[in-house]
């Protein structure tokens, strides 16, 4: 399983990161895991093939999380090269599919009708949703907004856990007990830490608790960009940690390509 880190801002405008979204793919799959502002510039950038997506996960419905979905689903239908025929699935908390039902009341109904098969369906919380037959999407609470759930990925090589936006939870460690690789936001300093956000060291934290091979941070505000997150997060955690910039790369068992 790879993962490459497409966005790895905040609603912040930064000069050298994106909103959040994270390109991971096995096999045949290609999944985002959330769709910020600046998508799929940088898919284009890092030579990613956008076109080939299969599945779009939402964590939550703040609009630096899925944003640019509208726009991926314009470019597949107008764009794509050959035309699209495959189905795009989009997933999401309770309540995605309500999102997608109030917006193209605007957009228009090719939002829901683009020219090739769209799949738009609510995950129940806690259960376990195949993606194909090797792999399965795992969703979970966290302490966010009323929607947010954190994302992990199960293949049969190893297990990526997306924290999504989420303050420190006990029980969100539990459930991402032993993963292969945790992907933790850490958008706010301690000076300015709050319940719904992790700081880098909450997020040593998390990883530590989780017992997690390994931490990758993402989703940085400019007070935690201009720091050493990894740094602040090793004095929490034993294991390695990674501060991710748009583009990085990282494989999760085996050599699947991306």
């Amino acid at each position: 399983m790879q993962l490459v880190t497409v966005g790895t801002g905040t609603v912040a405008p930064s000069a050298t990161r994106t909103a959040a979204c994270n390109w991971v793919s096995h096999g045949r799959l290609k999944i985002l895991l959330d769709c910020g502002a600046g998508a799929l510039h940088r898919l284009a950038q890092f030579d990613l093939p956008w076109q080939q997506v299969t599945h779009v996960v939402l964590s939550h419905f703040h609009p630096d999380h899925w944003g640019e979905l509208p726009m991926l689903v314009y470019a597949l239908k107008y764009i794509a090269t050959p035309p699209r025929s495959e189905p795009l699935v989009i997933l999401g908390p309770p309540g995605v599919v309500r999102l997608l039902r109030t917006i193209a009341q605007g957009y228009g109904p090719w939002l829901l009708d683009p020219g090739f098969p769209l799949g738009i369906l609510d995950v129940q919380q806690g259960e376990s949703f195949p993606l194909d037959a090797d792999v399965n999407l795992e969703t979970f609470r966290v302490p966010h907004t009323p929607e947010s759930v954190a994302l992990g990925i199960a293949t049969p090589e190893g297990r990526l856990v997306y924290t999504g936006d989420t303050g420190f939870s006990s029980d969100l460690a539990h459930w991402a007990k032993g993963a292969d690789l945790l992907l933790a936001e850490c958008s706010l300093p301690q000076s300015l830490a709050m319940d719904i956000h992790l700081t880098p060291e909450q997020a040593g934290d998390l990883a530590q608790e989780a017992g997690a091979r390994r931490l990758v941070l993402t989703h940085f505000s400019p007070p935690v960009e201009t720091s050493d997150p990894a740094r602040a997060a090793g004095t929490r955690f034993g294991g390695p940690v990674t501060a991710a910039r748009d583009g990085d790369r990282f494989t999760i068992g085996g050599t699947s390509q991306c």
